[in-house]
């Protein structure tokens, strides 16, 4: 079989997949999140954390809810951090250092899982199963509950109640992560993913030598890794290391959940408002998106024109596992950017400038195709604010979504959304490279070091977590400076969400007229994707012009 023939089939059976799983898993998902009814279990949770389960919050209380439950979450993975070297299954690893310590926990608790450290040399068992690992349940969760507040916004009227944080989450965790990822894992490790508790075991080498392998929970962690877009490998080689994903099958299966559930909660959002057509006008603009980036990712690692040996050799394998190829490894790259994952499967850094710089944009088009677990949907219905009020600027009238005026307030919280993430990451990119401490950090000169710098910031504010490799980002200032950005572009934009939630919910709807926009027809699939283009290319083209666009052009 030849390698296009197979990067075809491989994509054709992953999008078949996905489409079987949208109607079930986004049915299943509404069902979760409106349900009356709780599991013993459930109850059980509720009564430990004196929790009324059928109470109901403000968003202002709802966010408060979210706010603490992450703080105490950071408070606690850096503790664990800090201290494993006193816990058991430490493996004999020192304690993290305080500012390496607070870049991870920032990290996971933003469902970034950003790694300045290498896994299998910086943390012992204890920490990666019941630190990292429930970290990454519970981002994954906070990100779909939130999504949640803001659809109830779009159905509820003249209230301000948006729902109940508490039993979001335990619901998410309990009914549909902790279930998916147990059956996942046992997937992997069928197919060959280990998942053991064996520290560092000692072998000899084909060639006579001695090489420390170290095993692990990872098939656990792993299917957690990739369904929730966390993304933070047991490894260093992340998703590329053999250990983790180690054939074109386990490959496959990996990108399949890390689309699965952000492909399938545009469904949950139409069975909640009543209009299975809004869905599907949403999940049409995120597989345009997606489908342009795989092509075109895939069109540059293929006909490389930066480097004669990659011509010659019929495309660019530097960076790429020989059990992936070009096609697997450029579909990996697409999905795991646009998803917030940050999970790889080869060096993004090796790609060449249309390649690399692709990612870098997907990235900055906010993850919303399908973006992250809750944050991918929450993101693009945002956009979609934006697209209907520019509509009605056209016409000139007050602009309606599913029957909710939008008025300044609303706009202005859109706004704020759209505004919060770029200004991180090019004020951020901007103080690093005026400071020369952090420019030496730089593996590269020229505009390809500017564009590991730039990734760094995009990356960290987008709450993706994939790099590129180049930058030596192990350094106070740098993970300093990455561990507030994940944190201020993880929950400053959650604050507005929700302040947007409660002002859709205390409205009355309005009736649709002739003068209403159709928000499910092909113009305004259209008229969506051309805003968020729009919008990014505005924002960010000055800073891709420095970096990847540069490298090319030279």
């Amino acid at each position: 079989m030849s390698d296009t023939l197979g990067g075809w089939l491989e994509i054709l059976l992953l999008v078949a997949a996905v489409a079987a799983s949208f109607r079930p898993l986004g049915d299943y998902l509404a069902h979760v999140l409106s349900s009356g009814r709780h599991w013993r279990v459930e109850r059980l949770v509720y009564r430990a954390g004196g929790i009324d389960g059928d109470a109901t919050q403000t968003w202002a209380a709802y966010l408060r809810s979210v706010l603490a439950f992450s703080a105490v979450s950071v408070l606690f993975l850096y503790g664990f951090l800090r201290l494993q070297n006193h816990l058991l299954l430490a493996l004999g690893t020192p304690s993290m250092k305080a500012d390496q310590a607070f870049n991870t926990a920032a990290s996971f608790v933003t469902n970034t899982n950003w790694q300045s450290y290498s896994g299998e040399s910086a943390l012992g068992h204890l920490v990666q199963m019941a630190g990292l690992a429930v970290q990454n349940f519970a981002s994954a969760a906070v990100g779909i509950a939130v999504v949640a507040a803001l659809i109830r916004g779009f159905t509820r009227t003249r209230t301000d109640r948006v729902g109940n944080f508490w039993v979001d989450l335990t619901r998410i965790v309990l009914r549909v992560l902790l279930p998916i990822s147990f059956v996942f894992a046992i997937v992997l490790v069928a197919a060959g993913v280990i998942q053991n508790l064996h520290g560092v075991q000692d072998v000899t080498t084909i060639a006579g030598g001695h090489q420390g392998i170290t095993g692990g929970p990872v098939a656990s962690q792993e299917a957690i890794k990739e369904l929730g877009t966390n993304g933070g490998g047991f490894y260093n080689a992340n998703s590329a290391h053999p250990f983790e994903n180690p054939t074109a099958f386990t490959n496959l299966v990996e990108i399949y959940l890390l689309l699965v559930v952000s492909f399938s909660l545009p469904r949950t959002f139409g069975v909640m408002v009543g209009d299975h057509r809004q869905s599907y006008a949403i999940v049409a603009v995120m597989v345009l998106i997606w489908a342009a980036s795989v092509a075109l990712i895939t069109a540059n690692e293929l006909h490389s024109v930066s480097s004669t040996a990659g011509h010659d050799a019929g495309g660019m394998m530097e960076g790429k596992e020989q059990r992936f190829g070009i096609w697997a490894s450029a579909l990996f790259a697409a999905s795991t950017t646009l998803t917030s994952t940050g999970a790889v499967d080869s060096s993004h850094d090796s790609y060449t400038p249309g390649g690399g710089g692709m990612t870098i944009f997907n990235m900055m088009l906010g993850e919303i195709a399908p973006g992250g677990t809750g944050s991918g949907l929450y993101g693009i219905l945002v956009l979609a604010v934006i697209a209907v009020f520019v509509a009605g600027l056209m016409v000139g009238r007050t602009p309606e979504y599913l029957g909710k005026k939008l008025r300044s307030r609303e706009m202005k919280f859109a706004s704020l959304y759209i505004l919060t993430t770029p200004a991180i990451v090019l004020v951020g990119a901007g103080i690093a490279m005026s400071l020369p401490g952090e420019r030496a950090a730089m593996l590269n000169s020229g505009p390809h070091g500017f564009s590991e710098v730039l990734y760094a910031f995009t990356s960290a504010a987008n709450n993706n977590g994939s790099a590129f490799a180049g930058l030596s980002a192990d350094t106070t200032w740098y993970n300093t400076a990455l561990g507030l950005a994940m944190l201020v572009g993880r929950f400053l934009p959650m604050v507005f969400v929700l302040a947007l939630a409660g002002s859709l919910a205390g409205q009355q709807p309005v009736p649709a007229t002739a003068g209403t926009l159709p928000t499910h027809r092909p113009q305004f699939v259209g008229l969506l994707a051309a805003v968020i283009l729009i919008v990014v290319g505005l924002t960010y083209f000055p800073a891709l012009a420095l970096g990847p666009l540069a490298e090319g052009l030279h």
